[in-house]
């Protein structure tokens, strides 16, 4: 007999479902973590506390409600646990793959002990719940007679438009690339999220009645102004897709790309699709990545999986402390060393790298790496100053130099064409919580608002775009919002998580 709920936390200890083999998984393109049965999983859910201040929910952009859900896995209600789970969250199997859990980070257990596994427990939820069909597409009632446009099929768009149309409106949504997710399909590897995924949730999306319109380029394909005449809202949802630069000295050559071109690639190469761009792999080659985020972890693994000889990767920044610091309190998010599978699965890692210049063969091919380690200076009352260490120099062969340097802001053509402001970032210019730019009838969310970020934060814009546009578009509306279960987005808009 188990004990009372408050001591499922001093019962029961934190426990994940152990990955595949490096050698196995290596072998393939899919996802490697084995799964928990379903006792394992409530014991999870039983550490819970239940807190009367759930932080966990503050630290969740999109305010789901993780004790509830805990409870009700620790009792078995499956099905009641993913009802729970979809009134906030539209793709937790997005989420409860690719979401780095600042939820966990502010769990109040997460003080002193091991946070709950909450991801754990969310991806579990939902992927029961296809597993047992429970998930079923649910179209509106009615329509409302109005017609909404979105540009771009990213986490923002598909969510937007899944509450749009549950609303009753009319959605179109515009994707330029072959089919919908954008950076979920494209960019994400397999190994992390499978594409079936999002090929599901599309269908069920279609099924409820939104329309996609792939292969269709606005302000190529499609007039720009001429959309917005004939929809009572466009929403511009297009992320932020302004990759980052390196210019140092040999920037351009042959075998130097952006990480997000590498992992495109690979991505249509695994879903059997067409590679039209000349080829870029990293079989047989020494790698350099540079970037330390999530985008170059996914580099490094995919770099493994092609069959790399050497792969290193490095960060301008300073390595992150293994625990969280007095500079970053509970329940903000701790800026610790961040290991993930793929860091695990083999390469070199070093940080204070400052990449100086690359070398060329004599066929115009990167052939060297030259470098040099810095230190960061405290300045009172500014920023950290970057001196290069004397003495430091190295250099290192490489044959291909994939830059995972983050984007700076989204693509400026659609929004020059409909003559939209941008902030002093680039984005487009648009205030948290009404989504509206300064042209009529055209509304901004995602990444192309706020700037490069996480899914979650995507997902969470998506829903309060639609909540907004609904409001605009009838006066009312009974989409929920993230500040109907108590979370103040507001109050950490902007902030890095």
């Amino acid at each position: 007999m188990r004990p009372g709920k408050e001591r499922g936390f001093l019962e029961y200890g934190r426990h994940t479902p152990a990955y595949d083999e490096t050698d196995d998984r290596l072998k393939h393109w899919g996802e490697f973590l084995n799964d928990f049965d379903d006792e394992k999983m409530g014991d999870q859910g039983f550490r819970c506390m239940n807190c009367g201040v759930p932080f966990c929910m503050s630290g969740c952009p999109l305010g789901n409600i993780i004790p509830d859900f805990n409870d009700l896995i620790k009792d078995q209600n499956w099905k009641g646990a993913l009802a729970r789970l979809h009134s906030t969250n539209n793709f937790p199997e997005f989420t409860g793959r690719v979401c780095p859990a600042p939820c966990e980070a502010a769990c109040v257990l997460g003080i002193n002990e091991p946070p709950v596994t909450i991801k754990l427990i969310e991806r579990a939820i939902v992927d029961r719940g296809f597993k047992e069909g429970w998930i079923t597409p649910e179209p509106p009632e009615h329509r409302t007679g109005k017609r909404v446009a979105i540009v771009g099929s990213g986490p923002a768009g598909l969510a937007a438009a899944q509450q749009l149309n549950r609303a009753g409106h009319t959605v179109t949504v515009y994707e330029r690339d072959e089919e919908p997710g954008g950076l979920l399909v494209l960019g994400i590897p397999d190994f992390k999220m499978e594409k079936h995924l999002v090929r599901r949730r599309v269908k069920q999306m279609e099924d409820e009645g939104v329309t996609f319109e792939c292969g269709q380029s606005v302000g190529l394909d499609i007039d720009a102004k001429q959309l917005a005449q004939e929809n009572d809202v466009v929403l511009l949802t297009v992320g932020s897709t302004k990759a980052r630069k390196l210019p140092v000295d040999g920037h351009d050559l042959n075998g130097v790309h952006l990480a997000m071109t590498f992992l495109k690639q690979q991505n249509r190469r695994v879903s059997n699709k067409a590679v039209t761009d000349a080829p870029i792999s990293a079989e047989g080659k020494n790698v350099v990545v540079l970037g330390g985020g999530d985008t170059g972890s996914d580099c490094l693994g995919t770099s493994l999986r092609q069959g790399a000889k050497k792969v290193w990767s490095f960060e301008i920044m300073p390595k992150p402390s293994d625990v969280r610091t007095e500079d970053h309190p509970w329940p903000d998010w701790p800026f610790t060393l961040n290991v993930s599978s793929s860091h695990e699965e083999g390469g070199k890692r070093d940080w204070n790298v400052l990449t100086k210049r690359f070398e060329a063969d004599e066929n115009g091919n990167v052939k060297k790496l030259h470098g040099v380690h810095v230190e960061w200076i405290p300045v009172e009352n500014g920023r950290p100053e970057m001196r290069e260490v004397p003495g430091s120099e190295f250099e290192i062969e490489c044959e291909l130099v994939l830059l995972a340097l983050g984007f700076v802001h989204p693509e400026h053509d659609i929004p020059t064409l409909l003559g939209l402001n941008l902030d002093n970032r680039g984005n487009v210019q648009s205030e948290y919580g009404n989504y509206s730019t300064n042209v009529d009838k055209v509304f901004v969310a995602g990444d192309a608002r706020r700037g490069q970020s996480l899914v979650v934060w995507a997902i969470h814009e998506g829903r309060e775009a639609a909540r907004a546009i609904d409001l605009h578009l009838m006066g009312s509306s009974d989409l929920p919002s993230a500040h109907s279960y108590g979370y103040d987005a507001v109050a950490i808009e902007g902030a890095s998580s």
